[in-house]
Order: C-alpha cells, then structure tokens, then sequence
C-alpha cells in the first residue's frame, strides 16, 4: 500500500534527519519539524522493501554477486523513463555519489588543481573538493525572473588554467531548477573548448515538477562523450540514500578505464543490500513514483501560498527535486535574526550559506514530508513573522 500521509514516528531509528535535529539546529528533537537532509519522511516503494524482507528471510548476507540484473534494470528504467539508451558495461557502482567524485576528482585532476561549480550549489561539491586538495572554482550564478542562471562568460575570464573538471547539478539543488537544452549544450561546449571532464550529477532526474521536463545532458551532446561522467542513483528518486549506493554512467571506455582503475584502488565493492535494493527500486517502483510527484507538486502549492502570505520572504518556483529555496532578504533581517525566529519556533530547514555565500540570507526547505506537517510547519512560519504581516 503506497500512503504518503502515513503517521510514522521516525524518531529513534537512526535517521540523521531526526536525529541531529537537535544538536545542528538547536530545535527540541520531540516537537521540532526537521526540513533540512535531503530525504524524505516516506516508506520506500513497496517493491524495495518486500526485497528487503526477503534477504532478511534467506538469513544469508555474503558479499554481492554478478550484476547483469542490476544493470538490465537500470537500462529498462533509463529507457522507459528518460528514452535515453546506456549500455551495460557504462556503470561503475560507488558508495553513493559523494563517493562518486572524490573518486572522479582523484582520477582526472592532480593536488592543487581546480574543480568549477555554480554557486549556490550541493554543499558536499565544495567539501568534497577541498577534502581532496583540490581548489574549489565558484562562478556566481545570477538570478533572472526569479530562476538562477549560469554565467559562461563571467566564468570563461576567470578561468586561471588549472580546472580540470566541472561539477553540473542538473536538476538543480538548491534551486530547483531543469536546465533547458540549449543551457546544457552551452555547459558541454565550454567543457569541450577549455579541456574539461564535464560530471553531471544527475541524482534528482526523476523528482520532476509537472509542467517540466529534465534533459539528459548526454542526449543533448554526444559529442563530449568522451569527456562526461553522468551521476545517478535510486536513492533521492525512491527514499532509499542509506544504501550508499550509485553509479557513474562512463560512455567513453579511456575514460572510463581511468576512473576504474582509481576504484580499485580504492577498493570499491558493491553493497549486496544497496544493489538489491537499488534493483528492486528500478523494477518496480515506477506506480510509487507516479503518485509521490502529485503529492510533492501540493506540497509545492502549500508552501508558495504560505511564502506569499509572509511580507518580506520569496521562494523561487520549485521546477524539480523537492527542496525549496526562500529568500528572507526582504525582511531586511540579518541571518542570526530570521534564523533565531525560526529556531523559536522548532523549525529547522538548512542553511543557505552552506550552498555558497550567494546563501546568505536565503534558507533551503525541504516539503518531502506528509501534508499534515507541512501545514503545520507554514503555520509556525508565520507565527514565526506575524509582526511584519
């Protein structure tokens, strides 16, 4: 049975979301409405869990074997869901994608080099790289009628000589933003003229807003193929990220040879409950998902009418991935300020500045949760700010 209004106490079952409430945002861990960790508050499809149950049931957790179904499920779900056709031997699995580019990051740049990202972005891209030592590249993105948008230009008389990859959010987080064809092209031509592996983290492709569609940047340029690494997983799609499991689509077989040989130096192996899992995900969560986008999209529509109803805040239009970016320039606020009124009022959504300095003043809300909560958390919003209404 597949309900997203579901009461489910998620409290004292190891999940960050919960868990940590508490302790980062200073909100009590019993009252408190976590809107911070990108996850959500639902049971996973059925499907993954009867999977679940069913190694439970066997009792035997040895290492993972071949993968052949793993991949036929995840070619038949590219295929159905986003006509794009991949191969089998593409896929490299990781521990998840953060894993994914410190692996990247070690085998296409050196100590010192450089790695682009749009800000505000994921704020693991910039950790990850100066985990790494690599140098983190930012180019500012501007916002125009009210979306963000990337600045090649800006970003070309920057460049210093030393970037050797670029990490593309697509769709967008936290903006969530589709890039348009023609912005996808232009991010593979610039790759392709300065010498660039292109990475497009692509872990939000199938959370997608109705009225909108998301581009596979492999489709819209086969060219650079032998420059692009594109980034995908089941666990943002389906509710399943504490599988650490991801996959690394490498058409181009030097390049893709070159990231190998760093995992296996690295001693990569596949997660037997995370493959599993994953696979059953692929297979059979397709009714699971097209319910969940409705339920998101009113999730949507709840929080843009409570934004609108508070002077002084804005939320940019959430085309995809169910993270919401708010501005609360327009109180005139300092970020202790709103936050403080926030933390008040036991809501804890993450911190903008994490994404990149153009964050200062903006917090990221995450409505993967049950209507019920939600509209319980805009209510503290506005409590939150009942003074400047």
């Amino acid at each position: 049975m597949i309900d997203f209004d579901e009461v489910l106490d998620n409290r004292n079952q190891h999940l960050e979301k919960w868990e940590e409430v508490a302790d980062r945002y200073g909100v009590p861990g019993d009252t408190g409405i976590p809107l911070w960790v990108a996850d959500m508050d639902f049971r996973a499809p059925p499907s993954v869990n009867e999977a679940l149950q069913k190694m439970v049931d066997h009792g035997v957790h040895g290492y993972y074997g071949p993968d052949d179904s793993f991949r036929e499920a995840q070619i038949a779900w590219m295929a159905r869901r986003h006509d794009w056709a991949i191969e089998p031997d593409w896929a490299l699995q990781t521990h998840g994608l953060g894993n994914a580019l410190s692996v990247i990051i070690n085998a296409c740049s050196q100590p010192g080099e450089a790695v682009i990202i749009f800000s505000p972005v994921y704020h693991s891209f910039a950790r990850i790289i100066k985990a790494n030592d690599r140098r983190v590249h930012a180019s500012p993105m501007r916002i125009k009628d009210g979306r963000f948008k990337m600045d090649l230009g800006a970003l070309a008389a920057s460049l210093t000589g030393d970037e050797k990859i670029m990490f593309l959010c697509s769709p967008h987080n936290p903006g969530g933003r589709v890039w348009s064809a023609e912005e996808l092209r232009n991010v593979a031509l610039f790759c392709e003229t300065h010498d660039i592996i292109l990475v497009s983290d692509e872990v939000h492709h199938d959370l997608i807003m109705p009225g909108h569609s998301h581009t596979i940047l492999a489709k819209v340029a086969p060219e650079i193929s032998r420059r692009l690494i594109t980034l995908v997983a089941t666990s943002k799609t389906f509710n399943i990220a504490g599988i650490e499991t991801g996959s690394m689509l490498i058409p181009d077989p030097a390049l893709r040879q070159r990231v190998a040989r760093v995992r296996h130096a690295m001693n990569i192996s596949n997660n037997r409950f995370g493959m599993l899992m994953a696979e059953a995900a692929y297979r059979g969560g397709d009714e699971w998902l097209d319910k969940l986008i409705p339920y998101l999209d009113a999730n949507r529509k709840l929080l843009n009418e409570a934004i609108d109803g508070i002077q002084g805040l804005s939320v940019m239009n959430l085309e995809a991935t169910y993270l919401a970016w708010v501005d609360f320039s327009g109180t005139g606020m300092k970020r202790e300020d709103f936050i403080e009124r926030l933390r008040h009022v036991g809501l804890a959504p993450s911190e903008g500045r994490a994404f990149g300095p153009e964050g200062e003043l903006c917090m990221r809300f995450n409505i993967a949760c049950r209507h019920a909560l939600l509209d319980e958390a805009m209510a503290r919003l506005a409590d939150a700010f009942t003074d400047l209404q």
